[in-house]
């Protein structure tokens, strides 16, 4: 009996000096990161790191965070942020991000909301941390750009992303869906429309040019080079849409190939384009009697069901250019 005591005692005090000797280098990985972006250029502040998680977890907590990459004119802000482990598995970690935060992009500032959200991450154990899949959660989440009375209302969002053939090119699956999703719209536009749309889910598998891993925020993000779709759908009312196809994307971000979309009353889709900002206002009117053409091709003028040709810089419905080709980078 005293001598399993003696063993039940050191092994208590060697498995204490791990706990301890590995959140105190987490910590201090976490300062230096921090350091190390501020000697980039980066504001990179956070008012505390506390660990917790005594004995099986190593816990880490941020308040008061601010990472602002001004090279991208990124900026995220948290009044805290959670990183949890298990001690005997810190490849696998569970981020919580707080009930409200604040995003930046160069083009606007957005608020978002949630009851709950939090991402599962499991990551390679190598010393470039890539990521091999990672499941985003969210629950009653609002998006609400800055200077907006009213914000985009998400009941439940999953975001999930897999590396696929991981020897090959950096490859992953990606799949997104969506319950309760309630646009942000002008007033006018909403009450000829239900609360929520029926339907939001993505299907796709994309090559990047390099992993996604540490250096992705470190250095520069990881930019698209093919892009398989298996099937977008947006389905809201009487209004549907669906996308699928192959593209390929330059080192200028434009992209090659083409898309199937089937569009059932199109012109209401249109309006709440333009209605958003995605098609300017003075472009609509032109892409609209395309649009028609096009429809009239198929027998039924209130659906689309035509290849989107993506070529030389421009977007092409059937044979009609309706616009310039969008730019796919990541910032």
């Amino acid at each position: 009996m005293r001598i399993l005591l003696i063993l039940i005692v050191v092994a208590t005090g060697a498995w204490s000096a791990y706990w301890f000797i590995a959140s105190s280098g987490v910590k201090s990985g976490f300062e230096t990161w921090l350091e190390a972006r501020r000697a980039e250029g980066w504001l990179a502040e956070t008012q505390d790191i506390e660990v917790a998680g005594f004995p099986n977890r190593i816990d880490i907590g941020f308040t008061d965070l601010l990472l602002a990459d001004t090279d991208s004119g990124l900026v995220w802000e948290a009044p805290f942020f959670q990183i949890l482990a298990l001690s005997y598995r810190p490849n696998h970690v569970i981020a919580v991000w707080p009930p409200e935060q604040r995003l930046a992009t160069p083009h606007d500032k957005f608020t978002l909301t949630s009851s709950d959200m939090r991402a599962s991450i499991v990551l390679r154990p190598d010393s470039d941390l890539g990521l091999a899949r990672t499941t985003l959660t969210a629950e009653d989440l609002t998006i609400r750009a800055d200077g907006a009375a009213e914000g985009t209302r998400l009941a439940a969002l999953t975001l999930a992303a897999e590396r696929v053939a991981v020897d090959a090119a950096p490859t992953y699956r990606l799949g997104l869906s969506s319950d309760g999703v309630a646009p942000a719209l002008p007033r006018g536009l909403r009450e000829t429309l239900p609360d929520t749309l029926d339907a939001l889910r993505a299907d796709m598998t994309v090559t990047f040019d390099k992993p996604w891993d540490r250096h992705a925020i470190e250095e520069a993000r990881p930019q698209p080079r093919r892009i398989d779709i298996r099937l977008a759908e947006v389905r809201w009312g009487e209004l549907e849409l669906l996308v699928a196809g192959e593209l390929d994307v330059d080192e200028n971000g434009l992209p090659e190939g083409s898309l199937a979309v089937k569009a059932r009353n199109w012109r209401e889709i249109l309006a709440i384009a333009v209605a958003t900002g995605s098609i300017p206002e003075g472009l609509a009117r032109t892409v609209e009697d395309g649009l028609s053409l096009v429809a009239g091709l198929s027998g039924n003028r209130e659906t689309i069901d035509m290849p989107l040709d993506f070529r030389r810089g421009r977007i092409f419905l059937g044979p009609v250019p309706i616009g310039q080709a969008p730019v796919l980078r990541l910032r």
